[in-house]
């Protein structure tokens, strides 16, 4: 789709063909629907972005929350899907899934939400060397770099669905 033809859908649609943007929170893309017409796609990102940033603490949250453990294997977005495997976390052989799974648990158990990395052109061992630097980070600090990751994945999920 274009930029022309999302302008022109009614509201259901936008929502419906944007929802999938920031992972299982379509709420973003029903509150960017009144500010078109967007003019680039930096534009709906950035929107989309206020959008988020303009929101309570709580919903942050429960949109981090929404993201899925990085190699687990649990049902998760299309979208997630194809990132990881993208990254190869979908082809881990046992231990590596273990010691991904060892790490999901420390961090999750340190933040209370799941590690999150725009994955696009990583590798597995990459992510995890990320991974274990970042859980070092003070609460506050994480959460203000899984935003800025969700935003980054945003961003790379709309210039794919955007010609």
């Amino acid at each position: 789709m274009n930029l022309e033809e999302l302008n022109a859908m009614d509201n259901d649609s936008f929502v419906e063909a944007l929802g999938s943007i920031f992972e299982h929170s379509p709420w973003i893309a029903k509150k960017a629907v009144d500010a078109r017409p967007y003019h680039s796609v930096h534009d709906l990102h950035q929107r989309m972005v206020d959008v988020v940033r303009e929101s309570t603490k709580e919903e942050k949250l429960e949109l981090i929350r929404s993201h899925p453990d990085l190699g687990d294997r649990i049902k998760m977005s299309m979208d997630s899907v194809n990132e990881q495997k993208g990254a190869g976390l979908d082809q881990l052989d046992e231990q590596e899934f273990k010691k991904f799974q060892a790490l999901n648990f420390q961090y999750k158990t340190k933040f209370a939400f799941p590690f999150i990395v725009s994955v696009r052109g990583k590798t597995t061992d990459e992510i995890y060397h990320i991974m274990c630097d970042r859980i070092a980070l003070e609460p506050s600090l994480e959460f203000d770099r899984a935003l800025s990751e969700i935003y980054q994945i945003a961003r790379l999920r709309l210039e794919e669905k955007i010609v």
